[in-house]
């Protein structure tokens, strides 16, 4: 048919965490059962830390490394492995009709400011005037425009020439869903032939980890992965981008879920975080299918929010281009050892606080 819709694939990932950067770093962390966490310098908060990333291979330019916060950082890092794993890092002529979808949080706070405000205003002989005068000298303009959402697809474009559309979604796992729901839905419906998608966040700003914890969203004492939590959630830096193009250039599908196609040949790749009432809702879903085996990578890599669903994207891929499942992580049961053949991952987007979607990666033979 004419008007049918076109396939979608998977070309190429970029992703970077706790576990490294790439596919081979995460496929060898998840297998050997690796979680980077630090239960120190947040205390009594736990974090998944990024691992250190050597910034000229990815932002040559310092002075573009200087102009960015954390998390614009990792993003742009990780979209130029996505790029160069898909072979169009360079190309300026691919990368000049690239549409370009992004997931990002609004910018950090300078946390020096907040607390020299926080100390000295009940200090001050006019408080309500020092505030004043602190917010026009110490927050600057351009420390705000620092802070806008959409400007890590600004500086995606200025460091990689990224150069086609480009949009941002902002509001935590539901705009890491609709990155990839929209950028899948311009290229099957004929609207895009080429695009970058993705999301990043720093999970390592005592400013969030404040905000969840005043909602009862953030774990606390030891380390526990992600099934065997009573509630609360481990925050993770992140970054993870997917080029995703149409047929005639790709190697792993992915589309709508559909029911699996015979018993162990599917698995699913959850982002549950451990927050209730979320986890439960993805935990009675399970139920239902006791004989798919589960991971849930938020264990090994923390919770980041905007792309944790690219990010367990590109795990289902990295599973299906090798063709088996990595590691139960935890003993709850949930996760089950599983060894056979692997067709198909489905992949679901949990918030700290409701479910928010799932996708189906589906490998081509």
């Amino acid at each position: 048919m004419a008007d049918a819709p076109r396939e979608t694939w998977i070309t190429g990932i970029g992703i970077v965490s706790c576990l490294g950067e790439g596919a081979e770093a995460h496929w060898q962390g998840l297998t050997e059962r690796r979680s980077n966490v630090d239960a120190e310098t947040f205390a009594p908060h736990l974090v998944h830390p990024l691992a250190p990333l050597n910034l000229d291979l990815q932002i040559p330019k310092k002075g573009d490394q200087r102009q960015m916060e954390a998390w614009q950082r990792i993003g742009t890092y990780a979209a130029g492995l996505a790029l160069a794993d898909a072979g169009v890092k360079g190309n300026a002529d691919l990368l000049s009709h690239m549409d370009m979808v992004v997931a990002a949080g609004g910018g950090e706070r300078d946390i020096a400011v907040d607390g020299t405000i926080l100390t000295n205003k009940s200090k001050a002989a006019n408080p309500e005037a020092f505030l004043n005068e602190r917010l026009m000298s110490d927050l600057r303009p351009t420390l705000f425009l620092a802070q806008l959402s959409n400007l890590l697809a600004g500086n995606i474009s200025i460091v990689h020439g990224v150069t086609g559309s480009s949009r941002t979604f902002m509001g935590e796992e539901s705009a890491g869903v609709d990155a990839v729901r929209i950028a899948l839905a311009r290229i099957a419906g004929g609207q895009s032939e080429l695009a970058l998608v993705g999301g990043s966040h720093n999970g390592e700003r005592e400013d969030l980890l404040l905000l969840y914890d005043a909602g009862g969203h953030m774990l606390r004492g030891a380390f526990q992965p992600v099934w065997e939590r009573r509630n609360g959630m481990v925050l993770g830096s992140l970054g993870a981008f997917l080029v995703l193009e149409a047929r005639s250039h790709a190697e792993a599908m992915w589309q709508r879920l559909a029911p699996p196609p015979k018993a162990g040949r599917i698995a699913v790749i959850s982002g549950a975080t451990g927050a209730e009432p979320a986890t439960d809702e993805e935990r009675a879903w399970l139920k239902t299918m006791p004989d798919v085996p589960v991971r849930a990578t938020g264990s090994s890599l923390g919770h980041g929010f905007e792309p944790q669903f690219a990010m367990n994207i590109a795990l289902a891929t990295l599973a299906l281009g090798r063709e088996k499942l990595f590691p139960p992580f935890d003993s709850s049961g949930i996760e089950r050892a599983y060894e056979g053949p692997l067709d198909q991952v489905a992949v679901t987007a949990v918030g700290h606080w409701r479910g928010e979607g799932m996708a189906l990666v589906e490998a081509v033979r």
